[in-house]
């Protein structure tokens, strides 16, 4: 068995960067059950995060990275799209894969050459909710993946999503450059081995130590929400969370996250914990990095869900 890379990230992402909300990842490495942060990039553009992704799966000494969009859409989705899509949709998903590893890459460029942009798939998404009323449980049309509500008391948001928080749009643009880049999805997509990405979740770590406190807000910078980042570094420090691994922060680390307004750079520290709770299940023999021994390569899976 080949070593595990040694090289950390927890990526925050955005479907449309800037330089007042660029991308954040965390890079860190584990010791035992001690996690350190090293320091955290930042990206204005996708087309330079995807410039980055490309030269570091080049190099061979590899990564593991927790990623904070969605890898998966809901099956019952896009099995309307293979009954009642598009008409050009049909024939491209039947391609390629769909109930083994490869769905990730043939339903990303199929929609991809479909929709062209972001815009596309959200009209395509609205298409489902206005047009397919055949193909579309009852309910609301935001239906979620199995993963998005297997831990208790914590619900992610669906990725057809595409206005407010548009998880949707994340997964549109993030999913096609790791897929691109030739990057591993263990479970779903074969690529470079030494080159893993993981889809994280920060709200399901952020949820376990501080509940339902909010701690981050795009215009309202309160002392409550910063009092909760404070909680929450602390919490990360002594290593009062399920997964067993403590953070390891200098002084400035530490006012660094929490001064942080919009909580980027702490989302994307928690993306960095789950990929090293993933890394120490691979170095105890889990065959999926933690994750269950069948994950549907259509939905993917949660880390630590």
């Amino acid at each position: 068995m080949n070593p595990l890379p040694a090289t950390l990230l927890g990526l925050d992402f955005s479907s449309a960067p800037s330089a007042r909300k660029p991308l954040m990842l965390a890079r860190g490495t584990r010791i035992g059950a001690v996690v350190r942060l090293d320091r955290i990039d930042t990206f204005t553009t996708l087309s330079d995060w995807g410039t980055w992704l490309r030269e570091a799966v080049a190099l061979p000494d590899g990564f593991v990275m927790g990623c904070d969009f969605p890898f998966g859409l809901p099956r019952p989705f896009v099995e309307a799209l293979r009954r009642e899509g598009p008409a050009a949709l049909p024939q491209d998903l039947a391609q390629g894969p769909l109930d083994a590893q490869g769905a990730p890459a043939t339903l990303i460029r199929a929609l991809h050459a479909h929709c062209v942009d972001r815009a596309g798939f959200q009209r395509l998404v609205d298409g489902w909710g206005q047009d397919w009323q055949t193909a579309r449980p009852a309910g609301s049309r935001l239906i979620h993946r199995r993963c998005d509500q297997a831990l208790p008391g914590t619900v992610s948001t669906s990725p057809l999503q595409t206005r407010y928080v548009p998880v949707g749009k994340m997964y549109f643009e993030g999913l096609s450059r790791l897929v691109d880049a030739g990057v591993t999805l263990p479970g779903m997509q074969a690529g470079q081995p030494h080159a893993i990405a993981l889809e994280a979740y920060p709200g399901l770590l952020a949820t376990e130590v501080i509940g339902r406190r909010s701690y981050k807000s795009e215009t309202d910078p309160s002392p409550e929400r910063l009092l909760a980042r404070m909680d929450l570094v602390d919490a990360l420090e002594q290593g009062r969370t399920r997964l067993g691994l403590r953070l390891k922060l200098t002084p400035a680390q530490r006012d660094h996250l929490a001064a942080d307004p919009k909580g980027d750079r702490l989302d994307a520290v928690l993306c960095l914990i789950q990929a090293a709770w993933a890394h120490a299940q691979a170095e105890a023999g889990a065959p999926l990095w933690g994750m269950p021994d069948e994950v549907d390569p259509v939905e993917g899976w949660i880390l630590t869900a």
